[in-house]
């Protein structure tokens, strides 16, 4: 970053300083937080345990019985935030 003087400039000019950079950043995060929550975040199977708050053994089954959709890399398997929130059902009373 390059040095600033801030003798000569008056109390509107810095505050008008601060506000603009202070409304950059705010833009950068929630683009940022914006577009995590609109992609396909992947989660790892430690990641989903405790997004669901379950056991490794029972991702396993929900896997195993297609309740839960798992993606493969290698040996290595995630899990799509968005479908892991699109597979809790309502409770039939």
């Amino acid at each position: 970053m390059g040095n600033m003087i801030l003798q000569n400039l008056t109390q509107e000019e810095l505050e008008a300083i601060i506000q603009s950079k202070l409304e950059d950043q705010f833009a950068k995060l929630a683009k940022e937080l914006t577009s995590k929550s609109d992609s396909e975040e992947l989660m790892t199977r430690e990641e989903t345990c405790e997004f669901l708050k379950i056991n490794s053994s029972t991702l396993w089954h929900w896997t195993k019985k297609s309740k839960v959709k798992a993606y493969a890399i290698g040996s290595r398997r995630f899990y799509k935030r968005s479908e892991l929130l699109q597979s809790i059902k309502p409770v039939q009373q």
